[in-house]
Order: C-alpha cells, then sequence, then structure tokens
C-alpha cells in the first residue's frame, strides 16, 4: 500500500505542496486541513483548522498518516511539530525552540549576532523611552529606521519609518496601543538596509541541506512597488542579481553558520529554512528569517523541481539529506497574484470566479483564498489566486502567464502587471 500524507493549512502556499506531492507514486492519498476548493481536487479536504492540534494529532493517529507537513507559522509556533513527535509521528517541520527564528526577531538578532552572521545593525528595547530615543539618532540625522514587533505579527509587524512623525507613531501603535498584543512587548529598531530582496530556500535535517531555487517576490500592491505590503502580488525564480556565485557566499556566510549555531544552542532545524535577503553594496544581508515555504513564492518554487518530493521532505525528518541531490528544472517560472478589491485593506467575499475552465492545460492555478457557494467557485479572502506559468524565457513566461489572466474574471479583480519586469530590466 502507498502512503499517507496530511497537508496543514489552507492557502496558496498549501496547494502548491498538495500539487507537487500528488505526483509522488509512493502515495496512495492526500488529505489536507482544512484545504480550499482547488486542494479539494488533488486531496481529502478535512474540517480542522490548522491550529488545532489536539484534532491534528488525533486523525494522524486514526488514520495512520506516514508524514504531515506543516504549511504556516503559526501551528509551528505553537509546537505542533514537538506534539507529534512525542507521538512518534513523522512531521515535516521544525520544533517550537527552533521556529523562533521566525517567531521572535529578538531571539534571531541576538544569534546573528553571537555567530558572526550578517544582518543590520540593531538594539532591542522594552523600555517606550529608551526606544524613542534611540529613535532620535536615525531621524535627527535624515536616516530612515526600521521598528520591528519581537513576535508574529501576521506581516504587520514591521514599519519602516521615514522620518520622527512616522517612527513615533508605529512605536506608539506597538507598545502602547498594543495594536499587536503579546508580539510588541519588545521591539528591535534596526538601520535601513538598501538594495535588492530575494528569498532563498533550503531544506534541513538538523545537520545537513538542500538548497532548492531562489525567487524574488513582490510585497507592494500597486506597480513599480508603490502602495502598502500585501502577503505578496507574484514571484518568480532566479533573480538575476543572485548567481551562482552570490549563492555560494550565502551558503557559506548565512545558512550553514545559522544552522550549526542552531545546532550548537541546542536547537537543532529542520525543515524549511526560507531566508529573506537584502542585496546590499556590502554583500547579502538578513532581513528575517521564516520557518516554513513562502507564499507566493512556493507557487513558482514548487513547479521548478523535478523528481519526487516526498522523499525530499522525508529525508529531512530522518536525517537523511547527507549527500541528497535535487533536481531543478530548466527555464522559468512566474506566478501572479489575483487579489479583491479593497485588499490589503477591507474587502468583499462571495464575487462568483469565472474563467478558469478557459485556461491552457499547461497553466496552474493555485487556490489561496477561494470557496465553494451554491456549487459556484467565489472569492473567499484578499489574495484568490495565483495564475503560475513555467516558460523557457522569462519574457516568454510573462507573456503567456498575462494572457491567461485576462481569460478569469471576477467582481474588482485587481493584480500587478509587473511582476518579473526586474528580470528582464537585467537581462534575463
Amino acid at each position: 500500500m502507498g502512503k499517507k500524507v496530511l497537508v496543514i493549512g489552507q492557502g496558496g502556499r498549501e496547494h502548491a505542496l498538495v500539487w507537487k506531492l500528488a505526483q509522488s507514486p509512493q502515495i496512495e492519498k492526500i488529505y489536507a486541513a482544512p484545504g480550499n476548493p482547488g486542494i479539494a481536487e488533488l486531496a481529502q479536504c478535512i474540517d480542522i483548522a490548522a491550529d488545532d492540534i489536539d484534532k491534528l494529532l488525533s486523525f494522524a493517529h486514526s488514520e495512520g498518516i506516514d508524514l504531515t507537513v506543516v504549511g504556516p507559522e503559526a501551528p509551528l509556533m505553537a509546537g505542533i511539530v514537538d506534539r507529534f513527535q512525542e507521538a512518534g509521528l513523522k512531521i515535516f517541520g521544525p520544533t517550537a525552540a527552533a521556529a523562533r527564528l521566525e517567531g521572535s526577531k529578538v531571539f534571531t538578532k541576538e544569534l546573528m549576532k553571537k555567530y558572526g552572521v550578517p544582518t543590520a545593525s540593531f538594539d532591542i528595547f522594552r523600555d517606550i523611552d529608551q526606544a524613542r530615543a534611540c529613535i532620535r539618532t536615525y531621524t535627527d540625522q535624515g536616516k530612515t529606521v526600521v521598528i520591528k514587533a519581537d513576535g508574529l505579527a501576521a506581516g504587520k509587524g514591521v514599519v519602516v519609518a521615514q522620518d520622527w512623525e512616522e517612527a513615533d507613531q508605529a512605536l506608539d501603535s506597538i507598545m502602547v496601543q498594543q495594536s499587536l498584543g503579546e508580539a510588541g512587548a519588545r521591539v528591535v529598531l534596526e538601520e535601513c538596509l538598501y538594495g535588492e530582496e530575494v528569498s532563498v530556500f533550503v531544506i534541513s535535517d538538523g545537520d545537513d541541506f538542500v538548497s532548492l531555487i531562489s525567487a524574488q517576490d513582490h510585497k507592494q500592491v500597486f506597480d513599480n512597488d508603490l502602495g502598502p505590503n500585501t502577503g505578496g502580488m507574484g514571484a518568480y525564480v532566479n533573480p538575476p542579481i543572485y548567481t551562482s556565485q552570490l549563492h555560494r557566499k550565502v551558503e557559506d556566510t548565512i545558512v550553514r553558520p545559522v544552522l550549526k549555531a542552531m545546532k550548537d544552542e541546542g536547537y537543532p532545524f529542520q525543515g524549511v529554512l526560507y531566508a529573506g535577503l537584502m542585496i546590499t553594496a556590502e554583500g547579502p544581508k538578513v532581513l528575517e528569517f521564516n520557518a516554513r515555504f513562502g507564499d507566493p513564492e512556493t507557487q513558482v518554487v514548487m513547479p521548478m523541481i523535478e523528481g519526487d518530493i516526498l522523499s525530499l521532505l522525508e529525508a529531512a525528518v530522518d536525517m537523511g539529506l547527507a549527500g541528497y541531490q535535487i533536481n531543478i528544472g530548466s527555464g522559468t517560472c512566474i506566478c501572479v497574484v489575483l487579489a479583491s478589491a479593497g485588499y490589503p485593506g477591507n474587502y468583499e467575499k462571495g464575487k462568483i470566479i469565472s474563467g478558469l475552465d478557459d485556461l491552457n492545460r499547461e497553466t496552474i492555478v493555485f487556490h489561496s483564498g477561494t470557496a465553494k457557494k451554491d456549487g459556484q467557485l467565489v472569492t473567499n479572502g484578499g489574495r484568490v489566486l495565483a495564475v503560475t506559468v513555467r516558460g523557457s524565457t522569462m519574457e516568454e513566461a510573462i507573456d503567456q502567464v498575462y494572457r491567461e489572466i485576462k481569460k478569469v474574471q471576477f467582481e474588482g479583480m485587481h493584480y500587478r502587471t509587473d511582476i518579473g519586469s526586474k528580470s528582464i530590466r537585467r537581462g534575463v
């Protein structure tokens, strides 16, 4: 009999993981908790919330799940891996202690400082008056200051403040009004890094690691990187700035030192290490670490991986990555997110989605925020769909993805029209 796999989560990232796992000849059945309508075409969706660890553990026991794959960060921070491991169940992801690389900015910055990993200079404060005094050292010189809440804040815990008023308002919101709850009990104030951002993904077993592929996200809601930050409006793989030489430097100065540091500190990291980097004039520096796959980067990374991803994830869980080889396909991959009107602010749900049946067979559509209502597919989130295309060149992929998008419709649909354009300007 084949294996049973449980994927936890309900967004586009989890759809991409399920899509790739469904290609494994080793797997008999995939479950997703709670999943979404797109995932339901490939797996059996289970009505269990991603953070309901007790029910997820019970389900994995009763169904004889061979491997659980955790998509979102919240259950990782809550200790789902620890609970599954204690119960003798295989699960892909870091323990709660190791997941602090994402869950605590303070923990991560102090770790990088101790082990010499390149990152922005920083200070840590629990007292707001001391934090304000530090901010003055930036703003009085006309410098931008980055304010980060210590804990998880659903993407809302970082403010890049251009002046005193903006910085003080952010500090007041986080530390006085406690808009982010306990996540803002401490803040990290750091210099603003300048350059180009790149996302790098590696799979680690605690000792060894396998590099996947780099990607570039587009956070701002509007073209030309304008407007407020979002969860990500699109992505593409292999940004030109991230050369093979730079990759080797990132492995040597960031990935290996951080994984060794975690092991030396007693928190070996097993799972996905997602490094958000700024490629500065001085070289690559860490903006942040995440302890899980990115979204929407996973939607372009998964289609580029050749072979059986189940074997890779199991090798990470079983500490078997030494000498492991992974094949990355040729060409490129791009995805563009179709969002609801008003996103990333307030938006309405329940808008009927049409046109998906008209897309080319090669086009992949990952569902991020959809639902079924009266038999029809409708919007159910800010980011609704990620239309994904592979191509032999970036020009080809960009042309194809935007031709496909024109076939899809729902009321208020909006998207960026310049995803991948940076790669063209750099001459890919």
